[in-house]
Parts: C-alpha cells; structure tokens; sequence
C-alpha cells in the first residue's frame, strides 16, 4: 500500500497507468531541479486555471517536443484537463518531497 493521500486521489480521477507513470516522472524532475515547493505552490495557486493551462500546453505542444518528450506533453494535458487532476500532480509532488531522505548539513 502506497501513501494513502496520494493513492486516494489518483483512484479519484481514475488516471490510467500510464497517466500515473508521467505524474511519477514529471514530478521526479521537479524533484532533481529542486523546485518542489514552489512548483506545489504554483500548482495550488493556479489551480482554478488548470484547463486553461491544459489548453496552452496543446497548443504550445510543438514547441514543447523540443525539450519533453511529446507522449508526456500530451498525456499532462489531459491530467490538467480532468477535474482533479492538479490534485492529482499536487499529491505526487508531496509523495516525492517526503520520500526524499534529509540532507544533512
């Protein structure tokens, strides 16, 4: 059994497997770019806007391919695009964050 918060809300939006493979990639770059805070407050923030940001990224999915893959553009999209799915992102950001053993200093 996975984190429970986590779990719960990707059964929620009923994200197919593959759909929870990118959430699991996407945020395991967020995490060795270090900004996973501030993309969770970014995501929180703007969350009324996450269709409108689904819509962006379909139509800015040309140029995007040139540095993500464009499988993994397409298949954001269409988590933004279900209701809950920022939800979704949200809670694998934190599962990542806290799975993350401290760095001491």
């Amino acid at each position: 059994m996975g984190n429970v918060t986590g779990d719960k809300v990707l059964e929620r939006n009923d994200l197919d497997a593959a759909q929870r493979e990118v959430l699991s990639r996407f945020a395991q770059r967020i995490e060795q770019l270090g900004i996973t805070a501030p993309a969770i407050l970014f995501l929180e923030t703007y969350k009324p806007l996450a269709f409108l940001g689904a819509q962006f990224l379909w139509f800015a999915q040309p140029f995007l391919s040139l540095g993500f893959s464009a499988t993994d553009v397409r298949e954001i999209a269409h988590i933004l695009e279900v209701p809950g799915g920022v939800e979704s992102l949200i809670a694998r950001l934190e599962t990542t964050r806290t799975a993350k053993p401290a760095r001491r200093a």
